[in-house]
């Protein structure tokens, strides 16, 4: 299997697409779909997608569109259930990534510290509440 895109249901495609461009510096080629409107019963199409690497996609979708799209109640596609993690070369980088999210608009939601298990991570929070874990794999 090979994990193509990671849609994250948001409240507000424009703010979230600041967060995450301007914010934390995601290549973003523009936003898909707006010719695409919804209604009360159909889920609309405008959706934000940026690169995370490796032909990995982060798409940003309305909370409602995707609720609509899946099938589901829009409680099924807010906040945070899992934590997504993003993998970083060096100590600061952690540091400077979560001090990026927060200046944007996010929340520090754990402070980095060193874990036994050979990681200097933290956890920060998106607008909408998706949670990250910055990574830094500690030299054995």
């Amino acid at each position: 299997m090979t994990l193509s895109a990671i849609t994250l249901g948001v409240r507000d495609l424009e703010r979230s697409l600041r967060f995450y461009r301007d914010g934390l510096g995601l290549p973003f080629p523009g936003i898909v779909g707006t010719e695409f409107a919804g209604d009360a019963e159909r889920p609309g199409g405008a959706t934000a997608m940026l690169s995370l690497g490796n032909g990995l996609i982060l798409s940003l979708y309305g909370r409602d569109d995707l609720a609509k799209d899946a099938g589901v109640t829009p409680d099924r596609v807010t906040g945070s259930g899992v934590s997504l993690g993003w993998f970083v070369e060096r100590r600061g980088a952690v540091d400077d990534l979560l001090e990026r999210a927060a200046a944007a608009g996010g929340t520090v939601v754990r402070a980095p510290l060193e874990r036994p298990w050979g990681i200097y991570a933290g956890y920060f929070g998106d607008p909408d509440g998706h949670l990250w874990e910055v990574v830094y794999f500690l030299p054995s």
